[in-house]
């Protein structure tokens, strides 16, 4: 079990809370962006929303915001408009379901996805009573085979073994995560807020977590078990004593990513095993301002699978 000394890199524990936000919309994220060369916008005056922007071939602009809560776009779209974006073409990723999106003219490019949000903002009693019985199980597993578990600010090591088993495990699996670089320049521009978990059986590592903090959320970022840690059952282990530890620092919530029922059934129940729900996002939408009149009619036609 990780210890509970106060962690000053940390929010701490308070009666009012702000609202939990994505990853994708704090300003951890832009630092980080920021510190690889890129330039988001913060919209102060259009709730704090984070957006990407770039050039493309020809000099046309693209911006993108994902994970924002667009359950009023109005704001954005007037933000925008100040800042000279206002005819830029726009990748929309809300946070939850925004069908009023179509009546401003942006077109369905992909149905909604899940993401699991697992609430810490209860006891460690609650939560374990949440557990699905063979989660709860394993964790009763992994607690008998006498692991030694650490925590520990992410080193600025680009060599560690977490990142090279990733690496293998992308590559097996076909996905694409960050850029190394850009998860290292988390942890360099947002100290303490990138922390590593790991598992040990004597001197040897099988099973580890990178979660990135951000205000009073967290999001499990990388994790990797090797074969003996999943004979030890060291997953289950070491998730559960880090969200122990994340809720007695004040965390409210963690992220656990995307699921895909259909192509990685196993994940997701282990995801959803924990008492996490799956949280229905907001799918992706396209708009180009100028052509928003235009397209309001073809983009009404697709109001239902985007969560109308």
């Amino acid at each position: 079990m990780f210890d509970s000394t106060p962690d000053p890199d940390l929010p701490a524990a308070a009666t009012a809370r702000p609202e939990p936000r994505a990853l994708q919309q704090s300003p951890e994220f832009a630092r980080a962006l920021m510190a690889c060369g890129q330039d988001p916008l913060m919209l102060e005056d259009a709730q704090n929303l984070l957006v990407l922007h770039r050039r493309l071939p020809g000099g046309l602009r693209l911006a993108m915001v994902n994970r924002a809560d667009l359950s009023i776009p109005a704001p954005l779209m007037a933000a925008l408009r100040r800042r000279g974006l206002g005819r830029t073409p726009l990748i929309l990723s809300p946070e939850a379901p925004a069908p009023q999106l179509s009546r401003l003219g942006a077109v369905p490019l992909a149905t909604p996805a899940h993401a699991v949000l697992w609430d810490l903002s209860g006891d460690p009693g609650q939560r374990r009573a949440a557990l699905h019985q063979k989660w709860r199980n394993r964790l009763n597993h992994g607690v008998s085979q006498g692991l030694r578990l650490t925590r520990q600010n992410l080193p600025h090591d680009p060599r560690n073994w977490l990142f090279a088993a990733d690496a293998k495990q992308q590559t097996a699996r076909g996905y694409r995560s960050w850029p190394l670089s850009l998860t290292l320049a988390y942890a360099r521009e947002n100290k303490g807020q990138a922390k590593l978990f790991q598992a040990f059986e004597g001197k040897d590592p099988v099973a580890a977590i990178l979660i990135l903090t951000h205000g009073t959320s967290a999001t499990y970022h990388i994790a990797h078990t090797t074969a003996r840690g999943k004979q030890l059952s060291a997953h289950p282990l070491l998730l559960w004593e880090a969200a122990c530890w994340l809720a007695a620092k004040g965390i409210c919530r963690l992220d656990l990513g995307l699921i895909d029922t259909g192509g990685a059934p196993g994940l997701a129940r282990f995801k959803l095993g924990t008492g996490a729900k799956a949280h229905r996002l907001g799918g992706t939408w396209g708009l180009w301002p100028p052509l928003g009149r235009l397209l309001r009619p073809l983009a009404l036609l697709d109001r239902q699978q985007m969560g109308a």
